[in-house]
């Protein structure tokens, strides 16, 4: 199905594109792992339906050297072997801020507290804005009905 409205071809769209993509090259300019921030943007798409970020991030990713197994294992992760404490905490850290209508709690301490163990307070920052940030991405895509499949690499750098 093509999408709903062109975003690309809309003014106030592309203004806000602008910001957006803005926003996302100050969370690469961070000190968190680009592994680590392509695995959120890969999970919190996954868990949002979002077919068109999920493929972009996924070979992306690819195309930065991370491997087939802990692709194929991203949503898998808590009985995969592959990902390190710190990108299982971020893993958990995104699952919560992405499923908050969930957890009447939102976030839970022990997510915090894990992901506190492993990064610093600006890496923290940079991960809850990449949180936040992906999932902006997956719902302007899930509602206009992006495709999947016609991303390729670097086409938005």
């Amino acid at each position: 199905m093509g999408a709903r409205l062109n975003l690309s071809a809309n003014p106030v769209a592309v203004k806000f594109g602008k910001h957006i993509i803005a926003a996302d090259k100050v969370l690469a300019d961070s000190t968190l792992p680009a592994a680590t921030r392509e695995l959120v943007k890969i999970r919190a798409s996954q868990i949002n339906g979002c077919g068109f970020c999920t493929d972009m991030h996924t070979k992306d990713a690819a195309h930065a050297g991370e491997t087939s197994t802990r692709l194929n294992l991203v949503a898998a992760w808590r009985e995969a072997t592959v990902f390190t404490d710190a990108e299982r905490a971020a893993l958990e850290l995104t699952e919560q801020g992405t499923r908050i209508a969930d957890a009447a709690g939102g976030v839970t301490h022990e997510a915090w507290a894990n992901a506190a163990k492993h990064f610093d307070e600006d890496q923290l920052a940079a991960l809850v804005c990449a949180i936040a940030l992906i999932n902006a991405f997956n719902r302007g895509n899930v509602i206009v009905q992006q495709p999947a499949g016609d991303y390729q690499p670097g086409q938005f750098a």
